[in-house]
């Protein structure tokens, strides 16, 4: 049972990347019990030892109250808040094998940004069809401009919680928001679940214009444009226009395209320096979620009738051997036409 908004909960944070260190670390500066679950035994060991991730943020002292384990069961069979910070591809497995031990009135907090491939289903889709529906109101998206980098520092942040259910998002909001770490809530699940989707792919294509040798300006095209081109796909699957305008879409877009923390900007820079994907995903543990999710959004672009010329560009990129040089001149070539 859910104690009072605000009070201390048990929390289990399912993914021990850096995402899900940084939200462990938030919890646990929030006073909350911490179950910090981790693929690898010798992650847990060490963060359990020395109270650090070897792995990722292995700067940053966790504190006492981060206990890891790589038991699911131990760490979300008695938690009131379950936030699973898995890749979007790996939802699916995870949920399959979570959902013996979560109990009915768990609130299940989603931090992957992506689409599943062949389903073509955001991940509060993915959830509710392995959990069933009685978790859809008690599922929340969290969203928004967050390198966890800056998040650990505690660096001032804010995102966006979104749920059908507004109580949910609010115990979101008053469990883990401080004077630095700042939550909105937000009934739009829809449009923060595909802006955060959308905006690695448009993140990759900055990517490639920086590594090509290309200015700001061109940067600034492809956000813009990129923009266009999410906001389109969202509100044509029922998402509303200022959901893509506020935190969850222009401002993580903005973050994702020109930041130097950005994973997906990185991939794109690497592409562009002519570099082939394989090569550049075998250089780092970090999960560009852009890559795999180029491929469902632009099926879902195709299933809704929407136009994604970004998409189809980096897609052809990613998939289909095209140059790098050859992806930015279509991406900046569009035809001419009034705004």
């Amino acid at each position: 049972m859910l104690e009072e908004p605000g009070s201390p909960e048990r929390v289990a944070v399912v993914g021990a990347g850096s995402w899900g260190t940084a939200l462990a670390l938030l919890a646990a500066r929030s006073n909350h019990e911490v179950r910090l679950w981790a693929r690898e035994a010798a992650v847990a060991e060490s963060i359990n030892r020395d109270h650090r991730n070897p792995f990722y943020l292995s700067d940053f002292q966790l504190p006492e109250n981060i206990h890891s384990t790589v038991s699911l069961g131990e760490a979300v069979r008695d938690a009131s808040i379950a936030m699973i910070v898995v890749p979007s591809h790996a939802m699916r497995e995870m949920m399959e094998r979570m959902k013996l031990h979560l109990h009915s009135e768990v609130i299940l907090v989603s931090a992957a940004k992506g689409v599943e491939n062949g389903t073509l289903m955001r991940m509060s889709e993915v959830i509710t069809d392995v959990l069933g529906e009685g978790f859809a109101s008690r599922f929340v998206a969290l969203s928004g401009p967050s390198f966890a980098r800056e998040v650990a520092k505690g660096d001032p942040t804010a995102i966006v919680a979104a749920s059908g259910n507004p109580d949910a998002a609010e115990l979101i909001q008053l469990a883990f928001s401080s004077s630095a770490f700042r939550i909105y809530t937000n009934n739009d699940v829809v449009g923060v679940e595909l802006g955060g989707a959308v905006k690695n792919i448009v993140a990759i294509a900055a990517g490639v214009v920086r590594g090509l040798g290309l200015g700001t300006n061109s940067v600034a095209a492809i956000v813009t444009r990129g923009l266009a081109e999410m906001t389109r796909l969202a509100v044509a699957a029922g998402a509303r226009v200022e959901t893509l305008a506020g935190l969850a879409g222009l401002r993580d877009l903005v973050l994702t395209c020109t930041g130097e923390l950005s994973r997906n900007r990185k991939v794109g820079i690497e592409l562009g320096r002519g570099r082939s994907l394989a090569e550049v995903l075998a250089g780092t543990r970090e999960i560009a979620e852009g890559v795999k999710t180029t491929r469902a959004i632009r099926e879902l672009g195709q299933r809704l009738g929407i136009e994604l010329p970004i998409t189809e560009s980096i897609y052809a990129l990613l998939y289909e051997g095209k140059a790098a040089v050859e992806a930015a001149s279509e991406l900046m070539g569009r035809p001419l036409k009034g705004e």
